[in-house]
């Protein structure tokens, strides 16, 4: 079985924490379509907690998704204590990924066609312009 975790704020709304902003095109759907076609273990991998966190569940919920888990391993994991810990997923969707996050569609396609451990697809083009020649250091005025 493959284990997803999926965070809330920038992956399946945009970015409005502590209130929930608004729906990011196609996640919802596209998660639920994954639980669905696949055999997935979906876990909502979020910093948000009490009010806020229950709120984004909910509306999940309201949406019809659901997770295994929230903020846990398994749903009757509890927190031993408030130190961060690592989730055990084989891949975890989020807005901080390094590169950002590729549209649902391609997120979709790398899941079932199992390339998720493979680089973003290059036919993508990125919506910022590519840095002048001198790498890195070009991009701050280096040469």
């Amino acid at each position: 079985m493959l284990t997803i975790a999926v965070d809330f704020d920038g992956t399946i709304v945009t970015h409005e924490y502590p209130r929930i902003g608004r729906d990011i095109p196609f996640a919802i759907d596209t998660l639920k379509r994954i639980q669905s076609d696949f055999q997935t273990c979906l876990i909502l991998w979020t910093v948000r907690e009490g009010k806020e966190l229950r709120e984004a569940v909910e509306y999940c919920r309201e949406r019809g998704l659901e997770f295994y888990a929230v903020n846990s391993n398994y749903p009757e994991e509890k927190p031993e204590s408030k130190e961060p810990r690592k989730l055990k997923a084989d891949l975890f969707i989020d807005d901080r990924n390094l590169g950002g996050i590729p549209d649902w569609g391609i997120i979709y396609q790398m899941i079932s066609s199992g390339k998720y451990l493979q680089p973003i697809p290059t036919d993508i083009q990125p919506d910022y312009p590519k840095p002048r020649r001198g790498g890195l250091m070009g991009l701050f005025g280096g040469k």
